[in-house]
């Protein structure tokens, strides 16, 4: 498994009240992720963040760090207000799935394997607000069109339970996965987000299990919360034996491609967090290796939790 950082978070941010941190430039934000212990690679964001496929293939170069993923945002045109992969108007509909396209053809320009997307302005507020079925189906049509266009680009898709929308369409493994059978086309896959799953009210491992068994490829972000609100802290800082569980299944199930950290810094310093994402994971990567020789799979297989428990005081805890 390789680090990564999606690169919006390595500047100036922003909630309701405050601004946080400095504005960067796309240099000096890989600049920044460069200096980051053990970080490999970025995620960049298509087309506010990233739009120039030389320049970025020269700041990789220049930098020795890969692209995890191109996050294509369709979400923040006046037009996407209301939904762009769900807008009832099929000419803003046409507008989403061509920046996904656009995603795709930046992604091969700069030698990345996948696009992310994440469609937080698909969804609704309030009862009797939109027609479910109606919107399922643009939802088939959009993200239909897209994975048909260079298939060999993975599009994944980003579940979240809400922001910008009360509710997004989209708000959980079973629903992403159930859309994906239904399209029914190769070079679609799920971003599994650890902290989306955590204040969803769901288990990170189980999803992650669900994705396994139903043979949809995933894509990993690694953050934490207090399972309340997306609020992008740094891994393991609310649920550690949850995020444990969650590596351990990582660890079996054979993942080997990148852990994008999607973690806000906002009032702690930009490397640091960063650094402890990566930390904190190396080291309960090497603890679960280790568990595992001493004989976890032979615990866990046995049902007794009590004594599952005991093991991981002893040898997760080192209590």
């Amino acid at each position: 498994m390789k680090y990564a950082v999606i690169s919006s978070f390595l500047g100036k941010t922003k909630d309701r009240f405050h601004e946080y941190n400095q504005a960067l430039n796309l240099e000096e934000k890989f600049k920044t992720a460069s200096e980051i212990a053990d970080m490999a690679g970025l995620e960049v964001v298509y087309p506010y963040e990233v739009n120039d496929a030389a320049e970025v293939v020269r700041l990789m170069a220049k930098y020795k760090l890969g692209i995890s993923a191109v996050n294509v945002n369709v979400k923040a045109e006046p037009e996407f207000r209301n939904g762009g992969l769900t807008s009832p108007v099929k000419e803003i509909r046409a507008k989403a799935v061509r920046f996904i396209k656009e995603a795709k053809d930046f992604a091969v320009a700069v030698g990345a394997d996948k696009v992310t997307c994440c469609p937080l302005g698909d969804g609704y507020e309030f009862s009797f607000q939109t027609d479910y079925s109606e919107n399922w189906q643009y939802l088939l049509e959009t993200f239909g069109e897209a994975a048909a266009y260079r298939p060999e680009i993975t599009l994944y898709i980003e579940y979240k339970p809400s922001e910008t929308r009360g509710t997004c369409f989209l708000s959980n493994a079973s629903k992403t996965v159930l859309l994906i059978k239904q399209i029914g086309l190769p070079g679609l896959g799920v971003t599994l987000d650890f902290g989306h799953s955590m204040y969803g009210g769901n288990n990170p491992a189980e999803e992650l299990a669900l994705l396994h068994d139903s043979g949809t490829p995933y894509y990993i972000h690694i953050n934490d919360n207090d399972a309340k609100w997306d609020w992008d802290y740094f891994a393991g800082s609310k649920h550690i034996v949850e995020y444990a569980e969650f590596l351990y299944y990582l660890r079996k199930y054979g993942y080997n491609d990148y852990l994008t950290s999607d973690t806000s810094p906002t009032r702690w310093d930009i490397k640091g967090m960063f650094e402890a994402n990566n930390r904190l994971t190396a080291k309960l990567l090497k603890t679960l290796e280790k568990m595992e020789k001493n004989g976890f799979e032979k615990v866990l297989a046995a049902g007794d939790y009590m004594k599952t428990w005991k093991f991981i005081e002893e040898n997760l805890f080192n209590l």
